[in-house]
């Protein structure tokens, strides 16, 4: 999953993909279906060749042709994948995949007047009206009153985010609405959108309807969507709901400890864009060759509290139970499902470390000896203390139990740990997923199958058509596609988002192609792994690299191959939609990417400006901040600013200064007067020490302005540069001397100025990165 360096490049497609055999001559002697007419409820089925069962397996269009070939009228005509399997009556074994496209003509005969608006994902059926709906201050949350308490989180929610969003701060009601409302229902008629579909209907007022709280609460998405990017929202009416069922993304949190903040946060911002599965990595290690080549050494973490094992527990992160268990609820408010993993037995040091009888002597401390039967009883320990009880802590369905990368040599030891610990989690009523590896892991010894999902990663590992035809469902998770490593080297650091909207659906497998509709495909998921433990990338570069592939992502497991804009529309388009309404995790100062400056000049009392122990005094020019230590500083109206700023100041130090006196700070990062242990002026974030190599001359004014990009951070002193931090490398102790670029990033901190000795005056930030020559007219 995450030690096969990948080197990205072309990835070929096997466009006619068949399940079993090739022969062309018995496919294409399939006739195509019937056309479909006004009024038709049943899809007629063209007949079997002679020798064979035509077994229709599903649709990518399920709320239009459901899993027994019925017929919902979509709203306009509408293009449908059948998928059937071609078997022969002498051999089960012997299957064909069979696709066709069939046309299902719409209520209506046109897309009506108005245009479909744009969402992400982008809405699966519209028809247009004519005129425009307004939302006001005097608009009504109004809640069905048969459904009142099962819709109320959603409603509570929805009231706080257009609160945060508009300033609107609506009424929630029951009853019937009046113009200008927003009404909410589960009361659809149309029960084949299923428990992620709705209808989005607006005219006088906005009707939302579903038959399931999820999908309801998807409509409230793309409604503040809407508003995000016009205040005016398109009469018509939308028929929406997903292609694929899992539409997920995988944390890595095991080697880099991510804050139960950033969690909190990911939820909202991934229910923002309909997806629906959250896969939280809690255990990892990095790679010996890079500690000393040195188990001892070797960094490992387990994030959750535990109990029968105390020791296992991180001591540099972690979350209680009643913090994951709140992650969780919030994620079920939102429409999303928490997947916790724990991995073993590879990828195990966390384990082994708390009991050395349990790590192997012929792979190493990061593999179970699976030969020795305390290794089990430890990992259902583990496990039970999580998903045992009437209240588990694992709250939700289904659990990940890793099961990836272990020794070839020990497959068959493997394969029976794989199977006893599917059933062992089964016993306590959870659904098991886990990594793909038994193509990897050949042998004899069965692995059970039924009702095991199963992520399905490197084809060298799980050649997705053997999983197949073993039965399993899958999840595409191709490494080749959809791996972020930050700062690596190898797979992705960023994602080729151009490539996956143009050519990548989850029915893709690395080069195996899937039809359209296969419903063992259940959906994709894309991931983050931080295998380069120690290289300084924070929440903030991860969710850099994250926010565009999720846009993208968003797009295609929700629609598959349905993309109706370029890509360079949808990229441009796209730009307009945000994390959501609560958040700002990337650090805007503006709700556009328009240019935007913010200027503070300290030379009388300002309103945006809150002291506390820091008085005006005369100062560069005119006059400045006066700060008498660690308890004097100023607040300012932002928090943090992030990728790309300037931010330009004159400071004047005085001589008695402390070591980690600090300039600036946000709930994120410090800047610091004086670096801690060598007196440079410096920043520090996420346990992170950094400095600029530059001390700040004492009872003097000085010129400062720091720049700051996704790759470094860089200083200039009164005009000139003088320490740019973009290309430092971590250069490990192994044979080859292996060498890592370390990120020096920042999101510089705004939430406070002062906390030292001395004068700070003229502050200026702008949102973007200044040229030199900018920088130099500035001082």
């Amino acid at each position: 999953m995450r030690r096969i360096l990948f080197t990205v490049g072309l990835l070929i497609i096997t466009q006619g993909f068949l399940f079993a055999q090739t022969d062309s001559t018995i496919v294409q002697s399939i006739p195509n279906i019937k056309e479909i007419k006004t009024g038709d409820k049943k899809v007629i089925f063209p007949e079997s060749p002679r020798g064979y069962s035509l077994v229709f397996k599903g649709s990518n269009r399920t709320p239009v042709v459901n899993s027994s070939g019925g017929i919902t009228t979509p709203l306009v005509a509408t293009k449908v994948n059948l998928y059937f399997e071609l078997v022969s009556k002498l051999s089960d074994s012997i299957k064909f995949d069979v696709s066709k496209e069939i046309l299902v003509p719409g209520k209506f005969s046109d897309e009506g007047t108005n245009p479909q608006p744009f969402v992400i994902p982008a809405l699966r059926e519209w028809h247009g009206g004519n005129g425009d709906f307004s939302l006001t201050t005097s608009s009504r949350i109004v809640l069905d009153a048969a459904n009142e308490k099962q819709l109320k989180n959603a409603a509570n929610i929805l009231k706080q985010e257009l609160k945060d969003q508009l300033g609107f701060n609506l009424l929630i009601a029951k009853g019937k609405a009046r113009k200008g409302d927003i009404f909410l229902t589960l009361n659809a008629t149309d029960k084949s959108i299923g428990e992620e579909g709705y209808y989005f209907n607006t005219a006088d007022y906005i009707t939302i309807s579903a038959i399931k709280y999820q999908g309801l609460f998807w409509g409230t998405r793309t409604l503040l969507q809407l508003l995000e990017q016009k205040n005016t929202i398109p009469h018509g009416i939308a028929r929406d709901y997903p292609e694929f069922k899992v539409r997920g993304f995988v944390l890595d949190v095991g080697r880099k400890f991510f804050s139960l903040q950033f969690l909190r946060d990911y939820v909202k911002f991934m229910s923002y864009y309909k997806l629906n599965d959250f896969q939280i990595h809690l255990n990892d290690n990095g790679f010996k060759k890079y500690f000393n080549d040195n188990w001892a050494d070797t960094y490992s973490a387990f994030r959750l509290e535990n109990t029968t094992y105390p020791g296992l527990t991180a001591k540099d992160g972690s979350y209680t139970k009643k913090e994951f268990i709140a992650l969780q609820q919030l994620a079920n408010d939102y429409g999303v499902r928490i997947i916790p993993e724990i991995d073993a037995p590879a990828h195990a040091l966390a384990f082994t470390k708390v009991v050395p009888e349990i790590g192997s002597k012929a792979y190493g401390m990061d593999h179970l000896d699976l030969h020795n039967p305390l290794s089990y009883t430890v990992m259902e320990n583990v496990f039970k203390e999580y998903i045992s009880g009437s209240s588990p802590v694992f709250m939700g369905k289904a659990v990940h139990i890793g099961t990836d990368e272990y020794a070839k040599k020990d497959a068959e030891v493997f394969r029976a740990f794989t199977d006893h610990m599917i059933k062992y989690v089964e016993g306590y009523g959870k659904d098991v997923r886990l990594w793909g590896a038994l193509t990897h892991a050949k042998g004899t010894t069965l692995v059970k199958v039924e009702n095991v999902v199963m992520n399905t990663w490197y084809n060298g590992y799980a050649n997705p058509v053997e999983m197949k035809k073993l039965g399993y469902k899958q999840i595409s998770t191709p490494d080749g596609w959809l791996y972020i490593v930050p700062a690596a080297g190898y797979y992705y650091d960023y994602l080729n988002i151009k490539n996956l909207y143009n050519k990548w659906t989850p029915s893709m497998i690395g080069d195996v192609q899937f039809p359209a509709g296969d419903p063992t495909i259940l959906g994709g998921s894309f991931a983050v792994w931080n295998d380069i433990v120690g290289n300084g990338i924070t929440e903030k570069d991860v969710h850099d690299r994250v926010f565009p592939a999720m846009q993208v992502l968003a797009q295609k497991m929700w629609g598959g191959s349905n993309t109706v804009l370029t890509f360079d529309d949808f990229n441009v388009l796209s730009k307009k939609i945000g994390e959501g309404p609560s958040l700002n995790i990337g650090g805007k100062l503006s709700e556009s990417d328009a240019p935007f400056t913010a200027q503070f000049n300290f030379d009388k009392k300002d309103n945006r400006i809150k002291t506390i122990g820091a008085v005006y005094t005369p100062g560069y020019s005119k006059n400045a901040l006066s700060f008498s230590g660690e308890n004097s500083y100023a607040s300012l109206p932002y928090t943090e600013i992030g990728y790309n700023y300037t931010v330009s100041f004159w400071v004047n130090p005085a001589g008695n200064n402390e070591d980690n006196a600090m300039l600036f700070k946000s709930p994120n990062a410090v800047v610091k007067l004086k670096q801690h242990g060598n007196g440079k002026l410096g920043f520090s974030r996420e346990g992170y020490n950094i400095d600029f190599g530059y001390a700040l001359p004492e009872n003097s004014w000085t010129h400062v302005v720091i720049t700051g990009t996704n790759k470094g951070t860089s200083l200039y002193i009164n005009g000139k540069l003088e320490k740019k931090l973009y290309d430092n490398w971590i250069v490990f102790t192994d044979k080859d001397k292996t060498k890592m670029r370390k990120s020096e990033t920042l999101f510089f901190p705004l939430q406070t100025v002062g906390g030292f000795k001395g004068k700070l005056d003229e502050l200026q930030i702008w949102n973007k990165v200044l040229s030199e020559e900018e920088i130099s007219s500035l001082k």
